[in-house]
C-alpha cells in the first residue's frame, strides 16, 4: 500500500518543502522509497547524491531489521533552505540502530556505517510508541571551492 502526501508550501516552524510517503516494509518498498525520493529531489533541484544513498540505506534498514507484519514505514524528505532532512519512521521502536564493527569479509551490516560517512548529522528519535524515526541531514550550502 502506498499513501503519498506532498506539501510544497513554506511552514513558519520549518520553511521549505516536505514530501512524505508510506510504504510496505519489504525490499520492494525500500526500492520504491529510493526511486520516489530520487524523483522528488530532482523536481526540487536538489543534488541526488548522497541523498538517494541515504534514503536507500535507511529504507532498507526499516524493511530488513524493523519489519513488523501489517505495519508500514514512512519516508519523509524535508528540504529547508540550507538542509535536507531524510526521515524513515517505522513501528519497531524497541530496536534502536547503531553502527557495528564488522569483519572485512562480512556481507551485510554496513548500512549505518555508510549513513554515518555520508550524512552531515544523523540520529534516532523515539516515539510515539511504538515508533522510532531514524534521520539523516545533509547541508545544502555550497562547499568552499564549488
Amino acid at each position: 500500500m502506498i499513501q503519498e502526501t506532498t506539501t510544497v508550501e513554506a511552514r513558519p516552524d520549518r520553511p521549505g518543502r516536505t514530501y512524505s510517503v508510506q510504504l510496505s516494509p519489504t525490499p520492494r518498498g525500500a526500492r520504491l522509497a529510493r526511486l520516489l525520493a530520487t524523483e522528488q529531489l530532482r523536481s526540487w533541484g536538489i543534488p541526488l547524491d548522497p541523498a538517494r544513498h541515504l534514503v536507500a540505506e535507511l529504507a532498507a534498514d526499516a524493511a530488513t531489521h524493523s519489519r513488523v507484519p501489517g505495519r508500514d514505514f514512512r519516508l519523509t524528505l524535508d528540504a529547508a533552505p540550507s538542509t535536507l532532512r531524510i526521515e524513515v519512521t517505522d513501528t519497531c521502536g524497541e530496536l534502536l540502530p547503531h553502527p557495528q564493527a564488522l569483519a572485512p569479509d562480512s556481507e551485510s551490516g554496513r548500512g549505518l556505517v555508510l549513513v554515518e560517512a555520508l550524512a552531515d548529522r544523523w540520529g534516532v528519535t523515539r516515539g510515539p510508541h511504538p515508533r522510532k524515526t531514524v534521520w539523516a541531514e545533509l547541508c545544502l550550502c555550497p562547499h568552499p571551492g564549488e
